[in-house]
């Protein structure tokens, strides 16, 4: 049975368990070395959803919304995240989580929902975000170099108003 909910901080452990090898093994994320700690506390206390995807009491995957840009003129503006582990995927699992997390970013009073997609050559992913209703808007050439080649991101949007 699977449940989605708002992540705590007995689940960032685990969280962490399925980002890092993302970020150690694939150009899906652009970040070099996996975040300490301190970082997930930080994206969890951000006052922006967090949810986990939980399976038999188990963290399946997760999602959170964190800020599009710093700057003060994009505030209604977020970006969103979504990450399983290799057990959990093909179950639905990324709908579910993208769904909530669209809801509850509509909730928070946010304008925009973006999602920067890397172009690892897996199209599921935009796939994932056209389904729910997400539009694509462009596309950034070589933009991100990781694993010795450089990678090109899909920016998919969707109003939330």
């Amino acid at each position: 049975m699977s449940t989605i909910r708002a992540a705590t901080a007995a689940d960032l452990p685990a969280v962490a368990a399925v980002y890092a090898p993302y970020v150690l093994d694939s150009v899906i994320t652009f970040e070099e070395t996996p975040p300490e700690p301190s970082a997930w506390r930080e994206k969890l206390t951000a006052g922006l959803p967090f949810l986990v995807a939980e399976v038999d009491g188990r963290v399946a995957g997760f999602a959170y919304a964190g800020r599009y840009r710093p700057r003060p003129a994009y505030r209604y503006s977020l970006e969103d995240s979504i990450y399983l582990a290799p057990w959990a995927q093909g179950r639905g699992l990324g709908r579910a989580l993208l769904a909530a997390l669209v809801s509850a970013c509509r909730d928070s009073g946010a304008g925009q929902l973006i999602a920067v997609i890397a172009d690892t050559g897996d199209p599921s992913s935009v796939k994932l975000h056209l389904a729910a209703g997400f539009e694509e808007v462009g596309r950034l050439r070589r933009v991100g170099f990781k694993h010795g080649r450089w990678v090109d991101t899909t920016l998919l949007q969707l109003a939330l108003d």
